[in-house]
């Protein structure tokens, strides 16, 4: 369809533009409010900074378009396709994605507050700095995704998959995460606390300098992981795997510790109560890979 005559048309009042076929056309800036066009091809298409509020563009071939700041609020773009989609800064408040494919799209900047992903395709997708605040990611497949400054508080996040995700300076704080596997995944910087990660398996993660300020580490198995300079103030670790964990620097301020297994764990420079200290060495055992020094060494229990 040629896109002044489908321009005309919206103007004269016409909003049903179902399965029309828009390739490489070029709608940068228009409004178009409430228009239909499901089932159409957009594919490669220009519009960045259109007005489609409430749109409906569920199974829309969207592949390659061009959406930067694009208003999408509340819009349909359930099933739609947006493989390698540019959204970058696009405001997709409250709007209904799920199973859309966004694979290798990029969402940076992108406003996705309350919006539906449940079992969306974002493998390997940049979210770099999204607001993803109270989104339903239920399921989603975020395998390899770019989350780096990610505020993803309030999100719902049950069974989403998240091998190799970047979570670095990620805002997780109060986000229900039990059970989930993040294994490997980079934490570094990120703020989780209050956040919920009972059993989770983090063996290997990175939480460098990481703000876990009354976290839920129950069971977790944090084996080998890095938790160099990461604050654990009233974090609740009972039963929680640290062995082989790097602990250096980091601050245990009243945090719960029983029945921790710490076996090869380092402790140089953390800040902890005496009496949690003096628990620690009764429990500490093996050499950490991180200083060569034995557990008990790094948690000076030669003063106890």
């Amino acid at each position: 369809m040629d896109v002044s005559y489908l321009l005309k048309c919206y103007e004269m009042g016409s909003r049903d533009f179902a399965g029309v076929d828009l390739r490489g056309a070029d709608l940068s800036g228009a409004t178009l409010i409430d228009i239909n066009l499901e089932g159409a091809n957009l594919t490669g298409a220009n519009l960045s900074r259109a007005f489609l509020t409430k749109a409906n563009l569920n199974g829309v071939f969207l592949n390659w378009a061009n959406l930067s700041f694009a208003k999408l609020s509340e819009s349909c773009l359930v099933d739609s396709d947006l493989t390698k989609a540019n959204l970058n800064g696009a405001f997709l408040v409250k709007a209904d994605l799920a199973k859309a494919k966004l694979s290798a799209a990029n969402l940076s900047n992108a406003n996705l507050r309350n919006a539906n992903l449940q079992r969306a395709n974002l493998c390997g997708t940049t979210l770099q700095s999204v607001n993803l605040r109270n989104a339903h990611l239920k399921g989603a497949n975020l395998n390899w995704a770019n989350l780096k400054g990610a505020r993803l508080s309030g999100a719902m996040l049950q069974g989403a998959f998240l091998n190799g995700v970047n979570l670095a300076g990620a805002f997780l704080n109060g986000v229900d995460l039990r059970g989930v596997d993040l294994s490997g995944v980079n934490l570094s910087e990120a703020k989780l606390s209050g956040a919920d990660l009972q059993e989770a398996n983090l063996s290997t993660a990175n939480f460098t300098e990481a703000k876990l300020r009354g976290v839920n580490l129950i069971g977790a198995d944090l084996s080998g992981a890095n938790l160099n300079r990461a604050y654990l103030g009233r974090a609740e670790l009972d039963w929680s795997n640290l062995s082989r964990a790097d602990l250096s620097q980091a601050d245990l301020s009243d945090a719960s510790v029983l029945g921790v297994k710490i076996e090869g764990a380092e402790f140089s420079g953390v800040t902890l109560p005496e009496m949690t200290r003096r628990y620690l060495c009764l429990v500490a055992s093996g050499h950490t890979a991180w200083s060569q020094k034995q557990t008990q060494e790094t948690l000076n229990c030669e003063e106890s």
